[in-house]
């Protein structure tokens, strides 16, 4: 998984999914995503609102029914937490953090440093996320910096749709497709559901990891970045596998792979509290 980079030894082990070269895009792969590309270019993906970890990438996010007055969320992989990795099973749930995040705006720049109050939810089981609630509302980091959160889109993502990785951790942007859907995607010990596949052009590096996947059409957030194959390895650390709901075992090297987000918005409430026990909220509890 596109771990953490933690020194040097691990900028290639982390949330680098996809350090290997990936395979070509098909033609029809191809032809689609110049053609989406044609169609959205005026309304290019930026790095405004996206965050710079110590070691990965992250967003400032909300929900739509998320308020001015609200302390602002930035999203993450699990895998990035500073309390390292939460064990298969494990949930942290509103757990005091002081963590800071470099903001950045549109163009890739530091603009100010915000921090957390707690990790309000993290978790590696069925999905790789962690939010992180801050000491500033979103009215005033808008005040501020002039930037807005991304939007945490309601809706699963949609096969053939045009996407942009977005890393905060190397202010670089990858473009690619939602390839397909994963149904247990195996990495080590953790296993997570209905994950997001790239077409191959998204070839994410070490540090990527906990970056927000944006749909150009919307602006809106998708998924979070978090793996890729690198060795060809099966179900190894660094090298997830899919697995169907037969069993059956399939390994891509040097694709690379996101965990959806539209299923955390069931669980914020008012005030942008994490409520496990709301309607639609099907994240792990602790």
């Amino acid at each position: 998984m596109k771990k953490p980079l933690v020194g040097a030894l691990f900028t290639v082990l982390l949330l680098g999914a996809g350090i290997a070269p990936a395979t070509a895009a098909t033609g029809h792969d191809a032809a689609a995503t110049d053609t989406v590309k044609t169609k959205l270019s005026p309304k290019a993906v930026n790095f405004a609102g996206t965050v710079a970890l110590s070691n990965c990438s992250g967003s400032v996010v909300r929900t739509p029914g998320s308020q001015p007055s609200d302390p602002a969320l930035v999203l993450s992989n699990g895998h990035c937490m500073e309390s390292g990795f939460p064990g298969p099973g494990e949930v942290v749930f509103n757990q005091p953090s002081t963590r800071s995040f470099t903001l950045l705006n549109a163009s890739g720049s530091g603009v100010g440093t915000l921090r957390a109050s707690k990790i309000a939810y993290g978790t590696m089981t069925d999905t790789d996320i962690s939010v992180y609630q801050l000491t500033r509302t979103y009215a005033q980091i808008e005040s501020s910096y002039g930037i807005k959160a991304l939007e945490l889109n309601t809706a699963h993502p949609v096969q053939g749709t045009a996407i942009t990785v977005v890393s905060g951790y190397w202010k670089r942007t990858y473009a690619c497709n939602v390839d397909g859907f994963v149904y247990r995607l195996k990495e080590g010990e953790w296993t997570w559901k209905d994950s997001v596949r790239y077409t191959s052009a998204c070839q994410t590096i070490g540090g990527t990891s906990g970056s927000p996947v944006i749909d150009n059409a919307t602006g809106k957030v998708v998924a979070v970045n978090n793996t890729g194959n690198e060795d060809g390895q099966q179900c190894t650390d660094n090298n997830p596998c899919e697995v169907d709901e037969s069993g059956n075992v399939t390994v891509r090297q040097g694709i690379n792979y996101a965990q959806e987000t539209y299923g955390i918005v069931p669980c914020i409430g008012t005030g942008n509290k994490f409520d496990l026990n709301r309607p639609g909220c099907a994240l792990p509890k602790p």
